[in-house]
């Protein structure tokens, strides 16, 4: 991406998912969807023969994301009210998904090993892991600088729980993206 592209912005879903190269009919699983800020992008990437999973625990924001997807007319993306850091708590199949993203939300998790294990659970033999977070606490915006979770921690996170890095992509001011994969 060029830093034009980027350059005095925070991460911009319809840019950094290019980052993705997700085909058409994959299986996706935003963990931590939020307020769903990613999925009409990754719907978009996988078209209507794909499936994008919403995975967010705060109910208030599962039902925020239905409005959202109703008012955009959005129908392949199904919303899971689920719990990412406990055992199987996406409610998703073993080895479900081509590729797992998430977004700004790894700060937040209390138990990173556990929702490792469950991201990495869901990932099919070859399928792509996508982390994008913080890399710093910036003017009051993002986490507080105790809780930023630098890329080398990530990057060391996921290896230990099997996954293969990959590359690093830019994913915006602030932002650092990595890319794993899962052999």
């Amino acid at each position: 991406m060029s830093t034009s592209a980027t350059q005095g912005r925070f991460v911009i879903p319809e840019v950094v998912v290019t980052h993705f190269h997700l085909r058409k009919g994959e299986v996706v699983a935003d963990f931590g969807a939020g307020t769903g800020f990613f999925l009409p992008s990754l719907s978009r990437l996988v078209g209507t023969d794909g499936k994008v999973y919403a995975c967010e625990i705060q109910r208030t924001l599962t039902e925020s994301i239905g409005q959202l997807l109703r008012s955009k007319n959005i129908g392949n993306v199904q919303v899971l009210w689920c719990d990412i850091e406990a055992p199987a708590g996406t409610k998703l199949r073993d080895g479900a998904l081509d590729a797992g993203v998430v977004v700004n939300s790894l700060f937040q998790m209390e138990q990173k090993d556990a929702a490792f294990v469950e991201m990495v659970r869901t990932l099919r033999r070859g399928g792509k892991l996508f982390v994008i977070d913080w890399s710093e606490s910036f003017g009051g915006l993002g986490p507080h600088p105790e809780q930023v979770i630098t890329a080398d921690a990530v990057k060391s996170l996921a290896e230990s729980h099997g996954l293969l890095f990959e590359r690093s992509f830019d994913a915006g001011d602030h932002h650092y993206g990595l890319a794993f994969r899962k052999p």
